[in-house]
């Protein structure tokens, strides 16, 4: 049997949004995805209390994929995670699908989430997710591995994908519940 709720982790722009709704859409389970928890429109965060009840009526379901990294949060989900999957590409994968990324949503005007749109002066800025990939990757090459190997100790399911490839390998191996098409 699949795993029922999976925690997909990964630097910004490791495709774990994509990735998630795809593993959601293959598993017939929800997806959560944990920046749509925190940002309000016009790029206001929610009141920490309100984060805080979002995320523990998402993790009191009995299946879903939630995709993020919050630190400040990360136990809760992965105490109740029986599955975490970690999609640790390399920095130049993962930096040059976030360059790709941000100048698509700029120039189509596509939306992040809650309405919220990346902006070109926002891509030069402390704010920028670019620069935000650049400041957190390290320390998540640091510190999962530890973090990971703790949560395989206690029984759960750790996967880590070093490429694209092998998680689309890994993804088209599993038991497909549902037919329903852009499923995969």
């Amino acid at each position: 049997m699949p795993p029922q709720r999976i925690a997909v982790v990964g630097t910004s722009g490791s495709g774990k949004s994509t990735f998630s709704r795809r593993l959601s859409c293959v598993l017939q389970i929800p997806y959560v995805e944990l920046d749509a928890l925190w940002w309000n429109p016009n790029w206001s965060t929610v009141p920490i209390d309100e984060f805080h009840a979002r995320l523990s009526d998402a993790v009191a379901q009995p299946q879903w994929v939630i995709d993020g990294n919050y630190s400040s949060i990360r136990d809760r989900i992965w105490q109740r995670a029986d599955c975490i999957i970690w999609l640790n590409y390399s920095f130049p994968v993962i930096f040059g699908r976030l360059v790709v990324r941000t100048w698509r949503r700029i120039f189509r005007g596509e939306e992040c989430c809650n309405g919220n749109r990346e902006t070109f002066s926002q891509t030069f800025s402390r704010d920028s997710v670019l620069w935000w990939a650049i400041t957190t990757y390290a320390r998540r090459r640091r510190e999962y591995p530890k973090l990971l190997q703790e949560c395989s100790a206690a029984g759960k399911t750790v996967v880590i994908h070093a490429s694209p490839s092998a998680t689309e390998a890994w993804l088209a191996d599993l038991p497909v519940v549902t037919t329903a098409p852009g499923c995969i």
